[in-house]
């Protein structure tokens, strides 16, 4: 009989990183196998070495195929990429050897992909600096997955339950995100962010669009951003049918999207959409210098894979200690399981 569960291919990361840790961890859960084939991109001997100082009860099964693969709780299948050997990891340090091992990972996985090998990639948490330092001249994963897609057209969609961000641009400065607020890019990126939700199950989404300047603008008083570009795209997506207002002042629209009035906000740059989420997603103690929570997903929209992607960095502080939070990584599992049975069907 056919197995119809989805193949996910997981690249864990920088290896100097909790990438490899927290995919162990995940895959230590009976349910991931219930909804989908894992399928981790890495090196063998390092996952094996995540597993060891995890202190975990893990198998693991090198392959060199996706078809190889046994897919079953207990047992991690690994495509051994053997691009470095586990003894060689420096835990909690940037260096290119590891930035070129991850972005091998995140190639791979793209590829398989594309040639339909694999149903859904999910990304482990790499190193900007150590990918630039390998050669590969890239400022994060979506950037990656857009050229190696031939993608122009796309966005980032973050998401923690039903707080749901995406950005009109994410990885530029700050001055450069002002002049990208043109009404084409977003009434674009209310397109993508309607579709991506939907394919999250939500029939009609509730999509609001914040404004670029404090109090989106008073009419003009502080910028006219909202006057010129966004409410033209918001009318656009309105008269197209889509359940869109905006532009809301950027100090109200989460709290709104938070108490349920909402189940999308369209974000103008990076920080704007990102720090409402990291707030209500990640929860640190001081008093125990733990990370209480690292939850929350992000989604390229647009690409012709699907990729769902852990919400944090590659925390070396805690790498290679067995104490990393595996919640975003189980998360975005999740979500890629459920786009891609969306997909199938």
């Amino acid at each position: 009989m056919k197995d119809i569960r989805p193949l996910i291919g997981i690249s864990v990361g920088d290896p100097a990183g909790i990438g490899p840790e927290i995919t162990a961890k995940a895959l230590l859960l009976p349910e991931i196998y219930e909804i989908c084939r894992p399928l981790t991109v890495a090196e063998a001997n390092m996952m094996a070495d995540a597993v060891r100082f995890s202190k975990l009860h893990q198998e693991i099964h090198p392959v060199s195929a996706p078809e190889e693969g046994l897919y079953r709780c207990g047992v991690i299948d690994v495509l051994d990429m053997k691009n470095i050997n586990a003894g060689k990891i420096r835990y909690k340090t940037v260096s290119a050897e590891t930035g070129r091992a991850s972005f091998e990972y995140v190639r791979k996985v793209i590829e398989l992909a594309m040639a339909g090998k694999i149903d859904a990639t999910v990304t482990g948490p790499i190193n900007k600096e150590a990918i630039n330092k390998a050669g590969f001249h890239y400022s994060g994963h979506t950037e990656i997955y857009a050229d190696l897609t031939n993608t122009r057209d796309y966005a980032m969609l973050l998401a923690h339950e039903n707080f749901r961000v995406i950005h009109v641009s994410t990885h530029v400065s700050l001055r450069e995100a002002c002049d990208r607020v043109k009404k084409e890019r977003v009434y674009r990126v209310i397109r993508l962010g309607e579709d991506a939700v939907k394919k999250l199950g939500i029939d009609r989404p509730r999509i609001a669009v914040a404004g670029l300047n404090p109090h989106a603008g008073e009419n003009g008083m502080f910028g006219r951003e909202e006057i010129e570009e966004i409410e033209p795209a918001v009318m656009q997506a309105r008269s197209e049918g889509l359940n869109v207002e905006g532009p809301i002042p950027p100090d109200t629209v989460f709290s709104k999207m938070q108490g349920g009035q909402y189940d999308l906000v369209v974000a103008m740059y990076h920080d704007e959409g990102h720090i409402p989420i990291k707030v209500i997603g990640f929860q640190y103690d001081e008093r125990t210098k733990t990370w209480g929570s690292m939850s929350g997903i992000n989604v390229t929209c647009g690409l012709p894979i699907i990729r769902v992607s852990v919400d944090h960095g590659t925390a070396f502080g805690k790498a290679g200690e067995g104490r990393a939070n595996p919640e975003s990584m189980i998360e975005a599992i999740r979500v890629a399981a459920r786009l891609a049975s969306h997909r199938q069907s």
